[in-house]
């Protein structure tokens, strides 16, 4: 009998912290539908009265109802994107490409350690690539191209040793291509002619340097 009750005690309290689980991903999910515009309805379905948000429409869950897929590429949907995307911990798929998102990419984006793709790319995303990406270890794919995004490429992306596409064309970067880790397998030569430019002519490859980002 006491085994019996020691084991239904274990499965409450799982299924009560898989429920908060899932009400703190569906707060986070609703806090940034607040931030968000969205004209054409897209987020209708993310109702917060609900117990989670697996039945919402563009999130798919895990067999523990937790999130880990957020797909709203190509939705027209404005807005910044806030810190309580740092919330969805077991996310593995962050899909934003092709809306009309500004500001700049969280910080907190670095917490989602369980990330394989991060697609960013044709927003309005301005400011410096966080140094906080660079604590995604599994990490594959991110692309992050045709944005406003200043500065330098982070030395600490060398870091993602899983990363094997990376896309930062198109914006208003400069400084120094890192030659470490991943990118010492990319064909820079390539790379390079697509995203450098200097005045009227390239910069060097051999340098590993490029200068500004062109926008077509």
């Amino acid at each position: 009998m006491a085994a019996r009750f020691a084991a239904l005690a274990a499965l409450l309290a799982l299924a009560a912290a898989t429920a908060r689980a899932s009400n703190d991903e569906g707060d986070a999910l609703y806090a940034l539908r607040q931030r968000f515009r969205d004209p054409n309805g897209v987020l209708q379905s993310w109702d917060p009265t609900l117990v989670n948000p697996c039945t919402w429409f563009h999130v798919t869950c895990n067999q523990a109802s937790r999130v880990e897929r957020l797909d709203l590429g190509n939705s027209n949907i404005s807005g910044s994107l806030g810190p309580e995307l740092g919330r969805l911990v077991n996310l593995k798929y962050l899909e934003l490409y092709r809306n009309n998102f500004d500001g700049e990419i969280p910080k907190e984006l670095g917490k989602l350690k369980n990330l394989i793709s991060l697609d960013l790319y044709a927003n309005k995303l301005t400011g410096e690539i966080p140094k906080s990406l660079s604590k995604l270890n599994s990490l594959r794919f991110m692309r992050l191209n045709n944005n406003k995004l200043t500065g330098s490429i982070p030395r600490e992306l060398a870091k993602l040793s899983n990363l094997k596409v990376i896309d930062l064309s198109n914006n208003d970067l400069c400084g120094t291509i890192p030659v470490d880790g991943p990118f010492s397998t990319f064909p820079l030569r390539r790379y390079a002619s697509k995203l450098t430019q200097l005045t009227s002519r390239y910069c060097s490859v051999s340098q590993r340097m490029f200068c500004r980002m062109q926008r077509h």
